[in-house]
């Protein structure tokens, strides 16, 4: 008689993960940790195919309509900000407070300018880039993660990129030819960057888990005294 697996419960199938050294002891990655590695980076590949697709369609078919790869675009990258694993909480949570302000900022010009001509407002107007920002400030953090992290050349191309295409735009520094093809080569590196995400261990997204355990208990500690 052949035995099957099929009594073995996800708990037993847990503790048969290979446990790892961390900083502050050992620990082991759990299906949850692997469920939220994967939700992390199919959040980053609609980020990123979003973000490409909008510049494309602004690109052949003009601005008008390309603004609606934003709605996609803003919440893939704030849903990757939830599940992203970084140690520094202050960070993380300055990462998140930017992708509000800047989402804030997209829905006032889209109410004010009207959202068919909200992306040639930016274009025209590049005091506005001030609002929609922050967004943008918080898909480079991801990238300075990501480069920190795995050392990444695409991870580095965009953080720099997205950056020098805005503030060059705000500052008058850089055309508009310019910024866009800055922007666009930083995009098609994000896309890079979402899709070579998935040929790595979850461990990796994961990280040291012990420190992450080690800032909770921190924390709980805190909040008893």
């Amino acid at each position: 008689m052949i035995e099957t697996n099929e009594n073995i419960s996800p708990a037993t199938t847990e503790t048969m993960e290979p446990e790892f050294e961390g900083v502050y002891g050992r620990y082991r990655i759990t299906n949850d940790d692997k469920l939220e590695v994967k939700k992390y980076r199919l959040a980053l590949l609609t980020c990123g195919i979003s973000f490409s697709a909008g510049l494309t369609q602004w690109l052949i078919l003009g601005p008008s309509w390309a603004f609606l790869w934003l709605i996609p675009m803003a919440i893939s990258l704030g849903l990757a900000l939830k599940w992203i694993h970084i140690y520094l909480r202050p960070l993380h949570k300055a990462l998140q407070i930017f992708w509000g302000i800047g989402c804030i900022g997209a829905i006032a010009i889209a109410i004010s300018k009207g959202t068919p001509t909200m992306l040639s407002s930016l274009v025209d107007e590049p005091i506005l880039t001030w609002a929609i920002g922050p967004i943008f400030a918080a898909l480079t953090g991801i990238g300075f993660k990501e480069f920190f992290c795995f050392r990444r050349p695409e991870a580095i191309g965009m953080t720099f990129l997205i950056p020098a295409a805005l503030l060059g735009h705000l500052s008058g520094l850089l055309g508009g030819a310019t910024a866009f093809a800055s922007l666009s080569i930083s995009a098609l590196l994000f896309l890079i960057l979402a899709l070579r995400k998935f040929g790595t261990d979850a461990s990796a997204d994961v990280g040291d888990k012990s420190v992450f355990n080690y800032l909770n208990n921190v924390q709980t500690a805190n909040s008893l005294l």
